[in-house]
């Protein structure tokens, strides 16, 4: 049996693990024009701020990639011919598939501003582009960020530790209102202030203005000239469909993929950031750009491309990250609704977080060690947990579980609720049934 993997990150390092437990012996291709291979994408942000090292975004060894058997091939592929289940490489080759896998991933969106291709306008796409902000930081003494998301604050954070001088271009009236509420988004607003970011709200870019081809200062919608060293764009990103499109296969804003992450060619599957996967409770093709879920995806992809049956149901959103050095936990749909004016998605973002429940938030603050939890008529829907992580496991399988909380709902919505008490005694409760 030939397999191909193309795309080297969490999904298509996945497959290619889940084809091995079934197939020992099959022929694996994994190509990629990514140079420096397979790396944390996640670990980025602690790579800019200087908390990680260089190597240590790296989980595999060559020893890894020996035990898996494949071979690695660092060419990009033009086209995909499925009619021949072959896929054509840019040196000429050709090589032959019984199945194949794209797990292409995504790159930024980019701003068409007048300006834009300046040196010195950076984006976070990749371990790259993170060496390119960190050199520039060297030298900077201000930047701007655009972007409502987690790469835009990734970005902020790391030019802070950095010591250089941020203004945060927020479009609205605060950071990620989509997900977010309002306490939480100040939180993390005052945040940053205190380390000495100014945020812009109500801002866009009109311009880059340069001098000698370097950025030196912006013009903003309003009129605005600021003068800046660095502009970072993060303002959504696009799924690399580009392969499956050319050859006719179905795509929508990703790659559209049924159950086992099959596309419309039953020998071609997709997944990761590029697959648009069928969610069961929106009953939509949703994009996700969370690690794990493109491990989950590149691992079901694997075992069905090596003859097994398995089914992705896509879980309950779960992602961990750190906002304004706060541990942040997002789980389930805690949005208020799909923001149509977003461009792309943000990375590190589920589309399930942003649809509307048929819920009532109760929330519980206390200075930054934060819990709201949305509560539906008999289950919890979802929840955020700033600071103080230790429900945030709890909080997951409950959601995840869909576990009925009728007997504990009308306490939840009592105001001054005891909200930490109940979901402990809730977890406690489960655990004994």
């Amino acid at each position: 049996m030939n397999y191909v993997v193309i795309g080297s990150g969490a999904a298509g390092i996945a497959a290619v693990e889940g084809i091995r437990r079934i197939d020992p012996s099959g022929k694996i291709h994994l190509i990629s024009d990514e140079p420096e291979g397979y790396y944390s994408r996640p670990g980025l942000a602690y790579f800019l701020t200087g908390e990680l090292v260089e190597r240590q975004l790296y989980p595999f060894t060559e020893a890894d990639f020996q035990r898996l058997d494949v071979e690695r091939v660092g060419e990009r592929v033009l086209r995909l011919h499925p009619e021949s289940h072959k896929i054509e490489l840019q040196n000429g080759e050709a090589i032959p598939y019984n199945r194949l896998l794209v797990a292409t991933g995504a790159r930024a969106a980019t701003l068409n501003l007048p300006g834009s291709d300046a040196l010195g306008v950076v984006k976070l796409d990749n371990i790259l582009d993170a060496r390119i902000i960190i050199k520039i930081a060297r030298k900077a003494r201000r930047a701007i960020v655009v972007g409502g998301g987690i790469t835009a604050l990734e970005i902020v954070e790391g030019l802070v530790a950095r010591k250089v001088k941020v203004h945060y271009f927020l479009r609205g009236d605060r950071y990620w209102s989509n997900v977010l509420d309002e306490t939480e988004s100040r939180v993390v607003e005052n945040r940053l202030q205190e380390e000495g970011v100014k945020i812009h709200y109500h801002t866009e870019l009109a311009e880059i203005l340069t001098k000698r081809g370097r950025v030196a200062a912006v013009r903003t919608r309003d009129g605005h000239e600021i003068k800046s060293d660095m502009v970072a764009v993060a303002v959504g990103i696009r799924p690399h469909k580009e392969l499956a499109a050319d050859c006719g296969i179905q795509t929508d804003r990703g790659i559209i993929v049924n159950e086992r992450l099959q596309t419309s060619e039953p020998d071609i599957y997709a997944a990761g950031d590029v697959a648009q996967v069928y969610d069961p409770v929106s009953g939509s093709y949703v994009l996700d750009s969370l690690w794990g879920l493109a491990r989950n995806q590149g691992t079901v992809a694997g075992l069905n491309m090596a003859g097994e049956n398995h089914t992705y149901r896509k879980p309950v959103p779960f992602n961990v990250t750190r906002l304004a050095n706060l541990t942040t936990t997002i789980i389930g749909t805690v949005g208020k609704g799909v923001d149509k004016d977003l461009v792309g998605i943000a990375r590190g973002d589920s589309e399930t977080w942003r649809q509307l429940p048929e819920a009532i938030a109760a929330q519980s603050d206390f200075d930054v060690n934060r819990l709201r939890v949305l509560v539906g008529q008999h289950t919890l829907v979802g929840a955020v947990v700033m600071g103080d992580q230790t429900l945030s496991r709890p909080l997951q399988h409950l959601v995840a579980r869909k576990v009925d909380i009728t007997a504990y709902r009308e306490g939840l919505l009592q105001p001054g609720a005891p909200i930490g008490d109940l979901v402990a005694d809730m977890w406690t409760s489960c655990q004994k049934s």
